[in-house]
Parts: structure tokens; C-alpha cells; sequence
């Protein structure tokens, strides 16, 4: 039976009801919602292609701009997208703008998530934050703040760093290994959630008459002493208005689909074809079962970057046209990768990385020349994948009318996750595969350049998806919680002593 409660407003200083935080509550015991597609934007403010702050309509200065990125949130929410994703690096290198220039220098998250969420009312604000080289009392401080001043919209996207030049920026002599890593991490999220069940949600009881401003029997302390932390607590900030943020968590190891299967609400997935997202997808859901969870606990969002006109023979000139202002790199240099800093790895541009993928030796050739259907013949199943994959782009064929050029297969190999140039049906065509063959229950938007990449997304393929009627019209809640059908977590403390109660009763 739902039921009617106060929520703590840290603006006001008092608790209230409103039709708003009513609502909060009255999830607690609701039935969970059917499966639904979920979208997010993962906001990189010069775009998610490493050529995209070239593109005219960009702006090069955008990751400075707060009134920039209040417009693009907007977008995303006059979208109904379930939230908006700002990453975060804890170290820099002036050779990633060759490669992620985008990431190479941006604002704070939890401040510019503060400024999204106050030009906002329904989407989340997704903030990540690294246990490796944070403190968890912090962490969940800066959390609950965030969502209690965004009304229930803050989401912890958990990353355990694999920059390993940011050690040195927070005094270590190297960056942990990767168990030692998750070790800290999955003792680290149990403190945060302690913590922010410090104060039962009806703690707070602001009596003036009586002079009563908070129940002490419905305040706890943590009193956590593990084998990485010892945090006493109580936290210093009211229960968050979802009781729990969002978590989200992105990852492949063993240890991250660990956590992911544990306590991830949201799962940001990085397979860029259906049968590989299939895959994981299963995997995922059937790990999650002895946690106790169903597959409705939590959404898979693998990366997808639209690249969408009204047209598909305007789409495919647009990705050219993004792909022509990539720098390739020289053929003289054999490895496979390139790191800058230690700050990811990124394929090389060039026809000797295309080689090692096809399994045959097309170095030299014209990077404008047709690629000849021997080489197709020739190759491996994976070179023969990547030749379909650059056709299924480009729509470009081995000796058509339009050849496929050796350069279309270069661009293919440096792209991450899935990538999909066409329509607006083309488009929504393929988000509604993945979507019904359980290869995603949504996705997190990548778009190329920024902002006309998010308008055309929203004014084209968004319609598109509401008129086949699985994708929402409207938000059905407030908090980001709302959004994707997940109760309010039950207070562990409250539910202790409700235990307790129950047997001396």
C-alpha cells in the first residue's frame, strides 16, 4: 500500500509534502513498470568524435561554456532521455587531442552537474567519480548534496581508473592493480550506501513548540571498520531523496561485471556489434541472480553514436565529412596503438592497423584507391567483418557504382562501440533490434559533434521512436529513479530496527 511521507528539503530547511516528494514515497510499493528503452547522453562538450569540435556548427570552446551546456541538458530532456553522462578524467596529456580531445581539459563534474541540474526538472545528472582516488565519506557527502539539490536526479557513475599517470596527482608512486582496485571499490561502495542511510528519512522531526529538531534514535552512525576504511559516521546531509542515487558502472573484467551485477542500477556497456552485446547482455542478467536481483533491477546501455539527417545519403556526407578531418597516422609506425600518458589506448589511423585486421598486407596502397575484392577474398573472418561493417556505413561496395576506399576502412577500425549513419527509420531501426534481441535496454548516446548532432537525434529519431510506441512520451516520474522504474531503497537502519520490533513483538 503506498503510503504518504515527508521528505527532508535541505533548500527549505524542513520537511514538507508535496505532490512532488509525495510521490517519492508512494514508489517504495509500487509495482515495477514493464521493460522500457532507456536513453542517456554521454556529454562530451565538443563531441564523442575525436574530429567533432572541427565540424562548422561546433563551438571549440564549449566545455567552458555553462550556458552551452545548460542548452545541450535541455535538449536531452526535451528529449525525455533518462540522463545526461559527464565523465571525468583525474589526469591530463596535450597529446589527446589527437585522440579524445574532448577529454583533454573540462570542468569539475559535481560542479557543472549542480549548474545542469538547477536549468533542469527531470533529468539525471550522472557524475562520476573514482573510489581510487577518493574518500568515501566525501563521495557521499557530495552525492547526497547533489541529490537533494536536483530533487531526487543524481546518479554515481563508478570508475576504478585506468589512468595510471594520475597516481602521481594524488601523492601515490603508482596507480593499484586491478584487484586491489575493486577490492577498495566494493568496500568503498558499501560505506557510501551506509552512510547515506545515516538518518532514517522521518529523522527529522523540526518541532518549534517543543523545541524537538531531530529524532537522535533515528540517527545512526556507520561505525564501519573494514579492511580498507573505518568510518564512523553519521553522514553530515539528510537521507538523499531517493534514498540511494542512481549507480552506474562500466567495465568487462571479471571483477567489474562483479560489481555491476551487485549494484549497478545502470550498466554502461562498450560492445559495438549485436551478437558480442547479446552476449554480454546474458551474461549480465544471469550473474545478477544470485544477488537476489531479476533483470528488471538494472538496464545494460551500450555507447551508440547516430550519425542521422533526413536522408541517408546526407547522414553518410556527414560522417565523411567528420571522418575527413581526422589526422591519420604515418605508415612507418607499427605498433597497434598509441597512448598518450597512459590515458587509454586508441588504434592507430593507418593502413598497417587495417592490415593486421584483414590479415593481408595493403600498406601503400591509395588511401583514395577502391579496395580490390581479392583483398576482400583474402582476408580473415574479422577482416571480412570489418569490410562489411565500413560497407554497412558508408553504403559504399566493392566495386559498385560507389567503391569502397581504403580510407573507409581505416575510419572503421578507430570508431568505439557501435555506430549507426542513416535516417531517421534506419536509425530507430537499429536501436529497435538491439533493443527487442536483448542486446540492450537502451543506450547511451554518443553524439559526433555538439550541439547540431543532439538536435538532429532529438528532432529526427526521437519522434520516430515514440511513434512505434516503446519509447516514453513523457516522464512518468521526477527522480531518475522515476525513470527507470527502480523502487526507493529501504533504510538499513530503519529496517534493522524494524526487525528488531518485529521479534521482541
Amino acid at each position: 500500500m503506498a503510503r504518504r511521507c515527508a521528505i527532508v528539503s535541505v533548500l527549505s530547511g524542513r520537511s514538507i509534502i508535496s505532490p512532488h516528494e509525495t510521490g517519492l514515497c508512494e514508489m517504495t510499493n509500487r509495482p515495477k513498470r514493464q521493460r522500457e528503452l532507456h536513453l542517456g547522453l554521454m556529454f562530451w562538450a565538443g563531441g564523442t568524435h575525436p574530429a567533432g569540435w572541427r565540424m562548422p556548427s561546433s563551438k571549440a570552446d564549449a566545455a567552458f561554456d555553462i550556458e552551452f551546456l545548460q542548452y545541450v541538458t535541455q535538449l536531452a530532456e526535451k528529449a525525455k532521455f533518462d540522463f545526461l553522462f559527464l565523465g571525468d578524467r583525474l589526469a591530463t596529456d596535450p597529446g589527446l587531442q589527437a585522440t579524445n580531445p574532448a577529454q583533454m581539459s573540462r570542468l569539475e563534474p559535481f560542479i557543472s552537474g549542480a549548474s545542469l541540474a538547477a536549468a533542469t526538472s527531470h533529468i539525471g545528472i550522472v557524475v562520476t567519480a573514482n573510489p581510487t582516488y577518493y574518500d568515501p565519506f566525501t563521495v557521499a557527502r557530495l552525492f547526497a548534496s547533489l541529490d537533494h539539490l536536483s530533487k531526487g536526479r543524481a546518479s554515481w557513475n563508478i570508475v576504478t581508473g585506468a589512468d595510471s599517470i594520475a597516481a602521481a596527482n594524488f601523492s601515490r608512486d603508482s596507480h593499484w592493480e586491478t584487484d586491489k582496485r575493486y577490492d577498495w571499490a566494493d568496500e568503498f561502495v558499501d560505506v557510501v550506501k551506509g552512510l547515506w542511510d545515516s538518518f532514517e528519512d522521518d529523522a527529522f522531526v523540526r518541532d518549534p513548540v517543543r523545541g524537538t529538531y531531530v529524532d537522535p534514535t533515528k540517527v545512526h552512525k556507520l561505525n564501519h571498520k573494514g579492511q580498507n576504511f573505518a568510518v564512523e559516521g553519521p553522514l553530515n546531509v539528510a537521507r538523499p531523496v531517493q534514498g540511494h542515487p542512481v549507480i552506474l558502472h562500466a567495465g568487462t573484467s571479471e571483477r567489474s561485471r562483479e560489481l555491476g551485477a551487485r549494484d549497478a542500477d545502470v550498466i554502461f556497456a562498450g560492445q559495438g556489434t549485436i551478437g558480442a552485446a547479446k552476449a554480454y547482455y546474458a551474461d549480465m542478467k544471469a550473474r545478477a541472480v544470485k544477488y537476489g536481483r531479476d533483470e528488471l533491477d538494472f538496464s545494460i546501455l551500450p555507447g551508440l553514436t547516430p550519425i542521422v539527417a533526413p536522408t541517408t545519403e546526407e547522414a553518410v556526407v556527414i560522417y565523411d565529412s567528420l571522418n575527413g578531418f581526422l589526422v591519420l597516422d604515418k605508415e612507418d609506425n607499427n605498433a597497434q596503438e598509441v597512448r598518450f600518458g597512459g590515458l587509454g589506448r586508441n588504434a592507430l589511423r593507418n593502413l598497417t592497423r587495417v592490415s593486421s585486421i584483414l590479415g593481408v598486407d595493403v600498406r601503400g596502397s591509395d588511401h583514395e584507391a577502391a579496395v580490390p575484392r581479392h583483398v576482400a577474398e583474402q582476408a580473415s573472418p574479422e577482416g571480412q567483418a570489418l569490410i562489411a561493417e565500413a560497407t554497412r556505413r558508408t553504403r559504399r561496395t566493392l566495386e559498385g557504382e560507389t567503391p569502397l576506399l581504403f580510407k573507409d576502412l581505416i575510419y572503421t577500425t578507430i570508431s568505439s562501440g557501435a555506430v549507426v549513419v542513416g535516417n531517421p527509420g534506419e536509425v530507430a531501426d537499429f536501436i529497435e533490434l538491439w533493443f527487442r534481441e536483448k542486446a540492450a535496454d537502451g543506450f547511451n548516446i554518443f553524439p559526433p559533434y555538439v550541439p547540431e548532432s543532439v538536435e538532429a537525434f532529438v528532432d529526427l529519431v526521437v519522434p520516430e521512436l515514440q511513434k512505434r510506441g516503446f519509447y516514453r512520451a513523457d516522464y512518468s516520474g521526477y527522480t531518475f529513479r522515476d525513470h527507470l522504474g527502480l523502487a526507493r531503497p529501504e533504510n538499513r537502519f530503519a529496517a534493522k530496527d524494524a526487525a528488531t520490533s518485529s521479534k521482541v513483538a
